[in-house]
């Protein structure tokens, strides 16, 4: 129920869509444009199911990329910048027609900004107030909204990137190909006060048998650890990005992990918003933010 809540609060939010704009075409790329004999596709009613989509994906992904202090608050933080910074670049060199859109995100971001920098005070490590699923859910309407009536939700989801990746190596588990443990979250260890990745136990419960090959082929790109016991798989790391951050840089305190998590995920934001401004002016010919330069 969890999973499909969002999808009832995004009926008023696509009413709401149809009403204010309502379009549904999506450009094509310069090189298929010849072959396909046209510069856009109407995608109707699928572009409708990809908006409903994103407002069940922008809450469950900060969900499920959570369990250590001032995560959930602290990636909202930095989302709510890159937004922020999205929109900058409109409202400062971007043609008009697109500045009602992006004084729009920022009016609902700012608020947001503040009011999460206020709880992730008292979030951060160590912990005095937790977050739960409420804040999740509205922090990822909060991004759904905005990307949708601010009319850039593909440029949202490409800040959504390290959710998008986190999610896409979580599946293996949460689709129980490879038992998933109902907690995935790290591992402490009172002696050194460090966190570390915590494991699934194949003991009683294997991986699939198809999938086994690929688990030791991640273990080879040491995107997990695997244990063995007389050459038989015993255990494997949790696949979340947590784990693997864990897996890559070694046992470290809990305000460290978090802390670096966010800068991949700012890092990586930026990288995406100066991706999507220049292989988009290659791919379609023109971009948006340079069209008056």
């Amino acid at each position: 129920h969890k999973f499909f809540l969002p999808a009832v609060g995004a009926i008023p939010l696509l009413i709401v869509y149809y009403v204010d704009f309502g379009a549904t075409h999506v450009l094509v790329p310069g090189f298929m444009q010849n072959w396909l004999q046209k510069t856009n596709i109407d995608l109707g009613l699928m572009y409708y199911a990809y908006m409903m989509s994103m407002t069940i994906f922008c809450p469950n992904s900060i969900n499920i990329l959570a369990g250590v202090n001032g995560l959930e608050v602290g990636q909202s933080i930095v989302l709510g910048i890159l937004a922020l910074i999205n929109d900058s670049l409109y409202l400062t060199m971007g043609p008009p027609a697109s500045w009602e859109s992006h004084r729009f995100s920022a009016i609902i971001i700012l608020p947001f900004l503040g009011v999460s920098a206020a709880l992730w005070k008292w979030n951060r490590w160590p912990a005095r107030v937790f977050v739960g699923d409420t804040y999740c859910y509205f922090a990822g309407m909060v991004f759904a909204v905005v990307g949708i009536l601010g009319h850039f939700s593909k440029t949202m989801l490409l800040l959504f990137l390290p959710q998008i990746l986190n999610f896409i190596y979580s599946c293996p588990q949460l689709f129980h190909i490879v038992p998933c443990p109902r907690h995935r979250l790290p591992k402490f260890n009172e002696k050194d006060g460090l966190l570390y990745p915590s494991t699934a136990d194949l003991r009683e419960t294997p991986a699939k048998s198809f999938f086994q090959p690929i688990l030791k082929l991640l273990h080879f790109f040491r995107l997990i650890h695997l244990e063995y016991e007389n050459d038989k798989m015993v255990s494997c790391t949790n696949m979340t990005l947590i784990n693997l951050v864990l897996v890559w840089m070694g046992p470290m305190r809990e305000d460290k992990l978090c802390n670096t998590i966010l800068q991949l995920q700012f890092i990586i934001g930026i990288l995406a918003i100066i991706a999507r401004h220049t292989l988009g002016a290659l791919l379609f010919g023109h971009d948006n933010l340079w069209s008056i330069v």
